[in-house]
C-alpha cells in the first residue's frame, strides 16, 4: 500500500515536473519607441513568440527613451529592472560605466549563437562598443537626420535640394519671394539634430578629450564653434520670417506642418520617413537630401542615432539565453528587412542593405529616399570627431541645451549668452560624473 502511494506520489510529480519544463522563460523588455514605431517594435515580439515556444518575452512601452532610461536604473535600486532594455545614444555612457549589463558580443558567443559583427555597419557599431572593440549592446533602430524637401516648391523657382547652407538660406528667399505666405522652414529645437549631427557632418567637437572617448575630465566647447553661428542664422530666418518655430506648443510639430504641405523644409529622422508617407496630404510631392553643410566645409560622415538593445545584470541563465535567442532572432536578414520596411529605421548591416538594394527596395514611393540616410551615415569612415559621443549625463545635459536655446529664441538672451550658459551648467555635470566614477576609465 505504502509502495503504491508512493509510485502514485512520484509519477504525480513527475507529471508536475514535466509540465513546469513545458512552461516558456519569461522574461522582461523595456522600450522608449511610441506611436506607430513603437506598435512595430512589439510586433518583434509578437513575432518571436510566435516563432518558438521555448520563451515569452513580455515588451513593455514607455513613453520617451529618457523614461524608460531612467526608470530602467531606478529598478535596479529596487532589483526590478528588466533582461532587455532599449536604449538610445545618449544613455550609452551610463550605461557602460554602470557595469550593470552583460556585453551582447560575449552573451551571444557564451551560447554558441555565431554572429558576424564584422557585416554591421563600423558607423553604428563603433557608439556601442569598448574602446577594445567589444560590441556592449546589440544595434537595432538605427537611424540618423536628414533634410526633408517640398519638391513641387522648389521646382516652382527653378532649383534643387540645398547641399549647403547657404543655398539653403537662397532656397527659403526664393519660395517666399514667390508666395509670401508659404513657410519655408518647420523648425523645432534639436540638440539631436542641431548640434550633434551638424558638427559631426562638419568634423567639428562638441567636448574635449575627442568627444568624451578620451577621458572623463571632459568638457563640453561647442560654444566656440561654428555651431553658434548656425544657432544664430536659424534665429535671424526666424526674424526676418524665413523659418518659423512648429512644436506641439505652437499647435502643430514641424513634421506635421511639412507633411500638411503648409512648409517647405523640415529635419528629421529617417524613421521619420514611414510617418510623414502615412500623414502627407494627398498630392504632396516630397523627398529627403542629406543635411546640408556650410561652404568650405569637407562634408563628413554623420552619426548613428535611434537606439540599442542592453542586456542587463542580475539575471538567470536561462532569460540570458532566452535575451539571446530574441537577438538572433531580429538580427536575421528576412526580420532585419521586414523592421526596416515597416518603421523607416536604416539597415544596420551589410547583407540587409546589400538585399534591399539588389531587391529594388530603394527605387520607388514610399520607400525611395531612405538610401540617402545610408549614403550620408557611411559618407566617410568614422573618426575621432564623427564616431559618436562618449558623454555621461548626456539625457541632463542635452535638456540644458534645449532650455537654453529656447531661451534665445525667445528674446531673454542673445544665443551666444544661451549656449555659454549651457555649457557651464553641463560642464558641472560632467565633472560631476566623472568624480563619480574617480579612479575608473571608460571601457
Amino acid at each position: 500500500m505504502n509502495r503504491t502511494i508512493t509510485t502514485v506520489t512520484a509519477l504525480g510529480l513527475a507529471l508536475i515536473g514535466s509540465a513546469a519544463a513545458a512552461e516558456p522563460v519569461k522574461f522582461e523588455y523595456w522600450y522608449g519607441l511610441t506611436g506607430d514605431l513603437g506598435a512595430r517594435l512589439a510586433d518583434t515580439c509578437t513575432r518571436f513568440n510566435d516563432a518558438q515556444d521555448a520563451y515569452e518575452i513580455s515588451c513593455i512601452s514607455y513613453d520617451g527613451y529618457e523614461l524608460v532610461v531612467q526608470s530602467a536604473i531606478a529598478a535596479f535600486r529596487a532589483g526590478k529592472a528588466p533582461t532587455i532594455l532599449q536604449s538610445f545614444d545618449a544613455g550609452t555612457a551610463d550605461l557602460m560605466m554602470s557595469g550593470e549589463f552583460y556585453p551582447v558580443q560575449k552573451m551571444m558567443a557564451d551560447f554558441g549563437i555565431d554572429v558576424d559583427w564584422s557585416n554591421y555597419f563600423p558607423g553604428i557599431t563603433n557608439y556601442y562598443a569598448s574602446s577594445k572593440g567589444e560590441l556592449f549592446s546589440m544595434p537595432f533602430n538605427s537611424s540618423t537626420a536628414v533634410m526633408y524637401y517640398n519638391v513641387a516648391d522648389l521646382e516652382k523657382v527653378g532649383l534643387k535640394a540645398p547641399e549647403t547652407w547657404e543655398d539653403f538660406e537662397a532656397a527659403m528667399k526664393a519660395v517666399k519671394a514667390a508666395d509670401p505666405a508659404r513657410c519655408g522652414f518647420a523648425y523645432e529645437p534639436s540638440v539631436w539634430i542641431d548640434l550633434e549631427q551638424f558638427s559631426a557632418i562638419h568634423n567639428l567637437g562638441i567636448a574635449t578629450n575627442n568627444n568624451g572617448y578620451d577621458g572623463l575630465d571632459t568638457q563640453f566647447t561647442y560654444n566656440t564653434t561654428l555651431h553658434v553661428k548656425h544657432m544664430e542664422n536659424i534665429q535671424r530666418w526666424m526674424t526676418e520670417g524665413l523659418a518659423e518655430m512648429k512644436t506641439a506648443a505652437t499647435g502643430a510639430t514641424s513634421q506635421d506642418t511639412f507633411a500638411q504641405n503648409i512648409c517647405t523644409f523640415y529635419f528629421g529622422s529617417i524613421a521619420s520617413h514611414s510617418s510623414v508617407h502615412l500623414k502627407a496630404v494627398e498630392g504632396l510631392n516630397w523627398n529627403v537630401a542629406m543635411l546640408p553643410i556650410y561652404a568650405g566645409t569637407e562634408r563628413r560622415n554623420s552619426v548613428v542615432g535611434g537606439a540599442s538593445l542592453w542586456v542587463l545584470s542580475g539575471k538567470s541563465e536561462a532569460e540570458y539565453r532566452g535575451a539571446a535567442e530574441y537577438m538572433k532572432f531580429v538580427a536575421l536578414p528576412e526580420q532585419e528587412k521586414w523592421f526596416v520596411a515597416n518603421t523607416g529605421y536604416i539597415p544596420v548591416t551589410k547583407t540587409a542593405f546589400a538585399e534591399l538594394t539588389a531587391e529594388g527596395f530603394y527605387n520607388d514611393a514610399p520607400f525611395k529616399g531612405r538610401e540617402v540616410a545610408m549614403k550620408q551615415l557611411t559618407f566617410t569612415e568614422p573618426g575621432p570627431l564623427t564616431r559618436g559621443y562618449r558623454l555621461g549625463s548626456m539625457i541632463q545635459t542635452r535638456a540644458e541645451w534645449k532650455s537654453e536655446v529656447e531661451a534665445a529664441f525667445n528674446g531673454q538672451k542673445t544665443m551666444q549668452e544661451a549656449l555659454d550658459t549651457a555649457v557651464e551648467r553641463s560642464n558641472a555635470m560632467l565633472a560631476k560624473f566623472a568624480k563619480t566614477y574617480a579612479g575608473k576609465t571608460l571601457p
